[in-house]
């Protein structure tokens, strides 16, 4: 049986929201045990993420700003990141932040085989998301309430709106041709497997719950099963 993977996770203070946790927690509960979870930024005065962090379990870490228009706390996370990868059995590192200046932490944790979860705005530079194995957007994340008790409000985006994004759309033509058989369809689980390598952002930002869903959406492939009643997709034919 496989073990519960373990997960460190490593937040930016200064660059998210502290609504995002719920949604956060929520997502990272899919993968396995966040047995590690540290908060980084100055607890000095007014900090908007100290009212989640007795109920999430989360140790503050303290980062005075020593130095006008230097980022501190971004330093701590990279020390910390490290020391932690060669000290503890780390499966995932999730690291919280919008800023691209965790790219090269990132790309080193990959290299020594480790999994990166990034989660941030929409304003996330690009390096830093594709720096990551997945990367999902906390813009919509929010408190959960007696009257809606869900962590996000992400726009399920309609067939027309997934259709205007290019770079979707060409990863799975993409991913359809290199895994189709002679026929031309091909399985949905390698097809979703192919869109994970290819695009980091996951389809929860999109308001899908997987790729073969999405694809579903877009209403612009062909959807069978096999012989083995297995999912399978193929271009459709002009």
């Amino acid at each position: 049986m496989d073990t519960e993977k373990k997960i460190a996770l490593i937040i930016d203070c200064d660059n998210a929201k502290a609504d995002a946790i719920y949604g956060i927690m929520e997502e990272l509960s899919k993968f396995g045990e966040t047995s590690i979870r540290r908060a980084y930024g100055n607890w000095k005065g007014s900090n908007p993420w100290e009212e989640v962090l007795h109920p999430f379990a989360i140790q503050p870490i303290q980062q005075f700003p020593y130095t006008k228009g230097k980022n501190a706390t971004d330093l701590a996370m990279t020390i910390d990141v490290m020391e932690l990868l060669f000290t503890e059995s780390i499966d995932i590192f999730a690291i919280v932040s919008s800023d691209s200046d965790f790219t090269p932490l990132a790309m080193k944790l990959r290299a020594k085989s480790k999994q990166v979860i990034g989660f941030g705005e929409e304003k996330t530079p690009q390096p830093f998301i594709d720096s990551c194995n997945s990367f999902i957007y906390i813009d919509k994340f929010k408190k959960p309430t007696d009257s809606d008790v869900t962590t996000s409000n992400i726009e399920r985006l309609d067939r027309n709106k997934l259709r205007g994004r290019t770079e979707i759309m060409n990863a799975i033509r993409q991913a359809i041709n290199e895994d189709a058989e002679e026929n031309g369809w091909a399985l949905a689980s390698k097809v979703s497997a192919q869109l994970n390598r290819q695009i980091r952002l996951i389809p929860k930002n999109f308001g899908y719950a997987t790729w073969p869903a999405l694809i579903r959406a877009t209403e612009y492939f062909e959807e069978s099963k096999n012989s083995k009643g297995q999912l399978v997709f193929r271009i459709k034919k002009k």
